[in-house]
């Protein structure tokens, strides 16, 4: 593998060389963390979890359990009131 020179863009952006996104497996959209090191900066792959689908999902599973068991949003609110008290 050959080293090539990357040039910082004036946005702070860099590219990483095609060989090197193919040998490691890189597609557009990952992410990575940047840390400081002695002789410059390491970047390091990612993987950040799908926080909104997973809510999405859990919130329609309880929606199910609750239409399931006939539960009310009166209830529900109640049930809020009474586990902040306990907080």
């Amino acid at each position: 593998m050959e080293t090539e020179l990357v040039k910082m863009s004036e946005k702070g952006q860099l590219v990483v060389p095609q060989d090197i996104r193919e040998s490691a497996n890189l597609v557009p959209g990952e992410r990575f963390v940047a840390f400081q090191v002695d002789d410059g900066v390491l970047f390091k792959k990612v993987e950040i979890p799908k926080v909104k689908l997973d809510f999405e999902s859990l919130a329609k599973d309880i929606e199910a359990q609750f239409k399931k068991n006939n539960v009310r949003k009166g209830e529900v609110k109640e049930a809020v009131k009474w586990a902040r008290k306990k907080l």
